[in-house]
This record gives C-alpha cells, structure tokens and sequence, in this order.
C-alpha cells in the first residue's frame, strides 16, 4: 500500500513540476519522507526484534467470559492489524512473538510469545508436522489465506477470562469446520500498551509534521513560478456533499 501511495505521490509531483517548469528530481526530493527514525521508535522492535508481517486481517470477535458457557457462535468481524516478530535469524528465530492491535481499540493489545521449548509443546498438542523454524511462516500463509479467501479461511479470536484469549484458524470445507490451528494470547500489561498508544500517536504527529511541511514547500515553489496558480488552488470547490 505505501508503495502504490508512493507511485501516486511521484506522479502528482511530475505534474507539478511540469506546471511550473521546475526539474522534477527537485520535486522528488521534496516528496521524499524517511519515516525510518519514526519508525525506530516503535516499542515492538525495542528490545531488538524484526518485522516479518505486518498487515490487517479480518478477524471475527467472540467473547467467552464465563468459562462454563461456550463462546458466541457467531462474532463481530473487524480489521485486527497482525505483527509477527522473530529475535534471531529468520532461519533459526530464538522466539517469535504476535501482536494484535486494532484502530477501532487503543486499547485493544493482546500477544503470543513462543521460543522452540514452549513449541515443542504445541506441536505435541495439536500434531503440527513443521519445526519451529517454520512457524513463522505457517502462521503468515494462514493469515495471508484469512485475507484472500475470507469466506473458506477464518480467523476466529475468542476473548476468555483474565486478559486471556485464543485465536483458531478454521477452514470451511464446505461439509464442516477444520481447526488447522491454535494460538494462545495474552492481554499486553498497562506500560506496554501505554507505550504503543504514545507510539501511535506521535507517529501519527510526525507524518502530519512532514506533510504541512511538504505543502509549505510546494507553496513557496508555486508562489514563486506562478502565483496564479497559487490563488486559484487557494479557492477551494464548493463541496459535492452539500448537493441535493
């Protein structure tokens, strides 16, 4: 997504830059963002682990507080944003860790950590046929599939009692309902999810920061090339919202 926003962003510039007569490779390196030192901050990396997936997945929400009831059979489907993270290789992670946020929830924050001794346990468990070095990737294939073909892979995340909560994937084969899957999830403690809170905010800050910065720029550009473009970009179009 951020590349095809990027492509859309270089492509206005051109314009611009051709409206002007000004050298697009200075266009372009006004539209140039490195969001890096933003994104170091990021709580989720602080203790030196790596992104592998980061994406959002429809999830659907059932509720389970009471141990002695079942969960709601059918649950609320929202846009839950999955985090994988490794420390170590790729091809020898030490541990593996899942974040699950939401934008609908700030306060919505639930993890899965798992080393190779907590997956052997695991893999006896639910008979997994993949060693630990794999599950990173078993686990991407599975929500990349709850993404494609929502209507036969699902990603059912059940809230239990005392910030835990599990998340099944199940494929619909038509006749019945596989569980091909297993996590367990435990709600992240008040200063991490501070943390990420304060996170999200000042990176949110920061991009609104460089993009009134990069208009100033544009408008001091076209101020100076041609100023009645600048007067006729200022009068913004009656709003087609206010139409009956």
């Amino acid at each position: 997504e951020r590349q095809e926003c990027e492509r859309e962003e270089e492509k206005t510039s051109e314009r611009i830059s051709t409206c002007l007569g000004y050298p697009f490779q200075s266009a372009r390196r006004m539209n140039s963002f490195d969001f890096s030192l933003v994104e170091e901050q990021d709580p989720s990396v602080a203790e030196g682990h790596r992104v592998l997936y980061d994406r959002e997945v429809p999830f659907e929400i059932r509720n389970q507080t009471d141990p002695h009831d079942s969960a709601q059979e059918v649950g609320t489907l929202e846009a839950i944003k999955v985090k994988i993270l490794i420390m170590g290789e790729e091809q020898n992670p030490l541990t593996l860790r899942i974040e699950l946020t939401s934008e609908n929830d700030l306060f919505f924050h639930f993890n899965h950590n798992l080393d190779e001794h907590g997956f052997r346990q695991v893999q006896e468990h639910q008979k997994l046929m993949v060693d630990f070095p794999e599950y990173p990737n078993v686990l991407i294939r599975m929500l990349n599939n709850c993404i494609k073909e929502p209507h036969s892979h699902l990603a059912v995340f059940v809230i239990e009692r005392e910030g835990l909560a599990r998340l099944d994937f199940i494929q619909n084969m038509e006749y019945k309902f596989v569980e091909l899957l297993s996590c367990n999830f435990i709600a992240s403690p008040e200063d991490v999810i501070r943390a990420h809170i304060c996170f999200r905010y000042n990176t949110l800050k920061s991009r609104l920061a460089l993009v009134q910065a990069r208009l100033q720029d544009i408008e001091s550009l076209i101020k100076v090339k041609n100023p009645s473009l600048l007067l006729q970009l200022s009068k913004a179009p009656p709003s087609r919202h206010g139409r009956n």
